[in-house]
């Protein structure tokens, strides 16, 4: 995997994927940015979410659960101090579908937690307090 970051002006940056995809990053103005496009621990906030979306979405559809919708909210603490890191991240999904199992969505969550999302896992594994919760939305 690899990806290339080029600066363009003040701290807004053009990041281009190795799959050819690209996304501008930028700062907040009191930090040299125009606020152009996400910050960069934002990126990976979301990164991480669809990450951990992407595998409940999956597993759900490979237990033939009937999915209409599919959101990831997600919340994040950082430390005070420089760097600063995340300390924790809670994400909460709402699924949407006629007839969903919790069963099904409990499992589809664990699973993605526990064994499938390396951005999670990784995050974990890197001291971060990673949780997630989930509810059901009956259509």
């Amino acid at each position: 995997m690899k990806a290339s970051i080029k600066w363009t002006d003040g701290r807004q940056f053009v990041a281009e994927s190795g799959s050819g995809h690209s996304v501008v990053i930028d700062g907040p103005p009191d930090h040299g940015g125009r606020n152009t496009g996400p910050r960069p621990m934002e990126m990976l906030l979301m990164g991480m979410g669809a990450c951990t979306a992407f595998d409940v979405l999956q597993i759900l559809e490979k237990s033939r659960a009937p999915v209409s919708d599919c959101v990831a909210s997600i919340e994040a603490e950082r430390a005070d101090e420089v760097p600063s890191v995340f300390t924790k991240i809670h994400v909460h999904f709402t699924v949407s579908g006629k007839g969903l199992k919790e069963a099904q969505v409990k499992r589809a969550v664990e699973l993605s937690a526990e064994k499938y999302c390396s951005a999670s896992i990784m995050l974990a594994r890197g001291g971060v307090e990673v949780s997630h919760s989930y509810n059901i939305v009956d259509e």
